[in-house]
């Protein structure tokens, strides 16, 4: 498990297919090691505050693994962090990742919080209106990171796992219980009993489990 890439960008307007977006999704990769804080890292942006960013949800992480498959299905070269994530890794399936697990990755420690969420500007990015839901059934959604120790971080850095959760809910089955199996009382109850879960990923999982 390796970062093949560390990529960063702040906020800017960005024009995709014809309409203007404040995004810090075209990320770049960073020369060297940056700081990684509490946040994020030093030099990288949301646009969307209210559903990006914060503790939760402060390194963005995707599996240059499927970047081969959503080539064919766009028809495109993909480009680099094309999913507008941090680390760009190699051999971090969601299947075999679950909430919880804690990384050491150049200096920093890191705790898995909740898969990542496809948004609208990610398909507004591709023009496919569709490209939500093909990532959400397709499972290839990537996750996120919360900081534990603040550290240095760089390309070529190995993530190692340091400690499993007991539990083994992988990002494959939280993604798979939110998206397609919603009336699962079972597999809601065993999301939530994950207690490094996500705070949104806890109300939305709550919130399933009072609709039933």
């Amino acid at each position: 498990m390796i970062v093949n890439s560390l990529n960063i960008g702040m906020a800017k307007k960005e024009s995709f297919h014809g309409k203007d977006f404040l995004t810090g999704m075209c990320k770049q990769p960073a020369a060297g090691p940056l700081l990684l804080t509490k946040l994020g890292f030093e030099g990288d942006g949301v646009g969307d505050r209210k559903h990006h960013g914060g503790e939760d949800k402060a390194v963005c992480v995707y599996s240059l693994d499927h970047y081969a498959y959503w080539g064919s299905v766009l028809g495109i070269e993909m480009p680099g962090a094309a999913f507008g994530e941090n680390l760009s890794v190699v051999g971090m399936r969601e299947e075999a990742i679950c909430i919880g697990e804690i990384y050491a990755v150049g200096t920093a420690v890191v705790q898995v919080s909740q898969p990542r969420q496809p948004c609208g500007t990610l398909a507004a990015r591709y023009g496919r209106n569709d490209f939500v839901k093909l990532v959400a059934d397709s499972g290839r959604t990537g996750f996120y990171f919360r900081v534990l120790t603040e550290g240095q971080v760089g390309a070529g850095d190995a993530l190692a796992l340091m400690e499993r959760d007991p539990r083994g809910v992988s990002i494959a089955f939280a993604n798979h219980i939110f998206h397609h199996d919603r009336t699962n009382r079972d597999g809601i109850e065993k999301v939530l009993a994950v207690p490094a879960l996500s705070g949104s990923w806890q109300r939305s999982f709550q919130e399933l489990r009072n609709r039933l």
